[in-house]
């Protein structure tokens, strides 16, 4: 575990130092439309090579496949400690592994195992297929249908905000295979990005993680064979459920390691900034504050080390993930912004990457389930504890 994330500090880390700035750069200069596929070429190529050389796409996946075969919790360590340098890698890492690669593992078939996992490991990234245009949280009020013909399914629809869909080599996608069954006609079909009538848009011009692709993908009479159905047909629902919540505690990695990297910019400039013949953290003002944040911080830190744990040991962890997630991310949110506060002017500038981890927190309180509906899933979990 150690050795892992010290590799992710260390190794992956150092590298992505060198590469941020000029993502930043490019990232400004890509709201002009012809450079953004600049921008996306340059952080696929760097990030598939990385992963690679770092067996970052496969952290949880057996040996066998040609993972690295670590615990959850290792994998949510890795996460944070790239996030600590750029979040937008981490969330490519953190889905294609927590989302992707868990899936396949946990029901997949062992001919799909050996086909798609392999090639995850060391060839492509994955992409997870969920909600769609006219459903954000209310998830499993999907449109996109596959119908069977013959031996295949043939989906039709199409998914939004979907993540790691600009460079992904396969796609995970949901579908309702018998709309009359409503959420349990929900199946899970593996996709080739090669497939006929799939195709996906431009990336989405975002507030923050820019460079982790967000894009459309549309199916038009996507044909694929009935063994591509991943675990049982109609229990897509029930699968995307469970593992987005070990989604979640890997968002709340994402925002620890932010917030962490954040501070670690920030607190040096505070000890060496001199206003009024002293240095800035002297005066209660700052490094009051700063002690308040680095405590909810580590606050926020146990309760997802605390989640992981329990997912790892296959504990019950439902509560303590939206626990952790939705602490994580709004802190994250307080944190940055105190962070640009404590730099002055030049906090509001990209010169410095304050404002770069202030836009990239602002997605923790909003993908794979708002802060609200982390609030329903506590409450629902509370209420159950105290009725039964």
């Amino acid at each position: 575990m150690e050795e892992a994330q010290h590799n992710a500090r260390t190794s992956a880390g150092v590298k992505l130092v060198t590469k941020a700035p000029q993502w930043r750069e490019i990232e400004t200069r890509g709201r002009r439309r012809k450079c953004r596929g600049v921008l996306y070429l340059r952080i696929a190529s760097f990030v598939g090579n990385l992963e690679r050389q770092s067996f970052l796409m496969g952290i949880e996946t057996p040996t066998e496949y040609s993972g690295s075969g670590c615990g959850f919790l290792t994998m949510m360590l890795v996460v944070e400690e790239l996030s600590r340098v750029d979040p937008s890698v981490a969330a490519l890492v953190d889905i294609h592994n927590t989302l992707v690669n868990s899936l396949l593992m946990k029901v997949g078939t062992e001919e799909q195992k050996k086909k798609y996992l392999t090639k995850l490991c060391t060839e492509y990234a994955g992409s997870f297929c969920l909600t769609e245009p006219t459903s954000g949280s209310d998830a499993f009020a999907l449109k996109t249908v596959a119908k069977k013909d013959g031996n295949h399914y043939v989906i039709n629809g199409s998914k939004m905000w979907i993540s790691n869909s600009d460079i992904a080599g396969v796609f995970l996608v949901m579908a309702n295979a018998d709309p009359s069954k409503g959420y349990k006609g929900i199946t899970c079909f593996i996709v080739e990005r090669e497939t006929p009538g799939l195709s996906v848009a431009k990336p989405e011009d975002k507030l923050g993680i820019r460079a982790s692709g967000t894009c459309m993908v549309h199916f038009d009479n996507v044909r694929v064979p009935e063994e591509n159905i991943l675990g049982e047909y109609g229990k897509g629902y029930k699968y995307a459920a469970g593992f987005l919540n070990e989604g979640r505690i890997g968002i709340a990695a994402q925002m620890i390691g932010l917030c962490q990297g954040c501070m670690d910019a920030t607190i040096p400039y505070t000890l060496e900034r001199k206003q009024f013949g002293n240095k800035i953290y002297s005066f209660q003002g700052i490094s009051y504050q700063i002690a308040h944040l680095q405590t909810q911080l580590e606050a926020a830190r146990l309760l997802t080390y605390n989640a992981a744990r329990l997912k790892e040991h296959s504990m019950e962890f439902m509560k303590e993930a939206a626990m952790a997630k939705y602490f994580a991310s709004e802190i994250a949110q307080t944190l940055t912004s105190k962070c640009i506060d404590f730099m002055g002017g030049v906090g509001f500038t990209r010169d410095f990457p304050q404002e770069k981890f202030y836009r990239d927190a602002k997605i923790g309180t909003i993908y794979e389930g708002t802060s609200n509906m982390q609030l329903q899933t506590i409450a629902k979990v509370i209420e159950k504890e105290y009725t039964q």
